[in-house]
């Protein structure tokens, strides 16, 4: 079972459900192509390779002085995949938004920098507690290190470790050029786009982003499928921030993981989220709550792996919730 909790997410969890042989860090990933959402608006999709950590989402808006990047993913063909659209569209990276911490959303933003020095990162300061002295990004490099002296460990097992490593050693690149404090309008390379902050919901703070010109929402981590990843989340936060998205009048939300939803997509994500969250608070067997959980999200899962991979990390975040009251360790949000 895959274990390195590199950015908050039960992986183990997920790979009980799917184990493919290791194909050791040589293994080659491609990355999907570029999907159009809307007229200058594209998803890189992300991705969760057996036995390796997630990609998530990256969203590039086209604006007039160059291209807008809403989080960078975490491995280098992720990476690559947003240099070569900039390549393609022949327009510098003038800007990225880091959604929220997690190095699945994070990692790449030095070596975007390395290519678009001129790129300021937008984000809120919630890294600094990740990266303080009992942080959860420090707290995990003496694990890390351990990963990487043990002979039993895969070797894709210590290939994610190094990456870990080697973006712990330039983590001045998660934290903001310009810091997001406080909700409101924001032009970013010459684009106006909405930006909104949370008081807790996946992390300490968050940001999800509207744009009122083609009616498109990015949520970041407030909607990832199969389950919501609860690491460092305080959930009824979380469950404020789906209702504020819920109030603008978006025709697409684009999820950190997973695809586009129209309204009524997101609304059924977002009865699930609470139901989910009101079975942790309640006394209901832990898997009873898993599986209603897939249940509630079915329209999601089209394949049997992907209900049994809900269930399963579903199944982990409630016993998870409930030994810290409701909440993630992490969460100082909430009573």
């Amino acid at each position: 079972m895959l274990r390195i909790m590199l950015s908050a997410l039960a992986l183990g969890a997920l790979a009980q459900t799917a184990r493919a042989e290791d194909a050791g860090p040589q293994q080659s990933v491609v990355a999907a192509p570029p999907q159009a959402v809307a007229v200058g608006v594209t998803l890189i999709p992300g991705d969760f390779p057996p036995d390796r950590g997630p990609d998530g989402n990256t969203v590039v808006f086209t604006a007039p002085d160059g291209l807008v990047v809403i989080d960078t993913g975490r491995h280098v063909w992720h990476s690559d995949a947003i240099l070569a659209f900039a390549a393609a569209q022949h327009r510098p990276i003038a800007a990225i938004v880091n959604t929220h911490w997690h190095l699945d959303h994070t990692s790449g933003n030095r070596r975007l920098q390395a290519v678009f020095p001129q790129a300021q990162i937008y984000a809120t300061n919630a890294i600094d507690r990740a990266l303080g002295p009992d942080g959860f990004l420090t707290r995990n490099l003496a694990n890390a290190q351990a990963t990487l002296n043990d002979p039993n460990a895969s070797a894709t097992d210590k290939d994610e470790t190094q990456m870990f490593l080697d973006t712990m050693a330039h983590s001045a690149s998660l934290r903001p050029d310009v810091a997001v404090t406080q909700s409101g309008p924001m032009r970013l390379a010459g684009r106006r786009l909405d930006m909104y902050v949370t008081d807790g919901a996946v992390t300490d703070a968050d940001i999800w982003l509207y744009d009122k010109h083609t009616h498109v929402a990015v949520v970041g981590d407030l909607v990832t499928l199969p389950a919501p990843f609860f690491e460092t989340a305080c959930p009824q936060r979380w469950s404020a921030a789906l209702d504020q998205v819920w109030a603008t009048p978006f025709a697409i939300a684009i999820p950190g993981h997973g695809d586009p939803m129209t309204r009524v997509q997101f609304d059924t994500y977002r009865h699930a989220y609470n139901a989910f969250v009101t079975c942790v608070r309640g006394t209901t067997a832990a898997h009873d709550c898993a599986t209603a959980w897939a249940q509630d999200i079915a329209v999601f899962l089209p394949e049997d792996r992907d209900r049994r991979a809900a269930i399963s990390m579903a199944d982990y975040y409630v016993g998870m919730l409930r030994e810290h009251g409701g909440k993630s360790a992490a969460c100082l949000r909430e009573s």
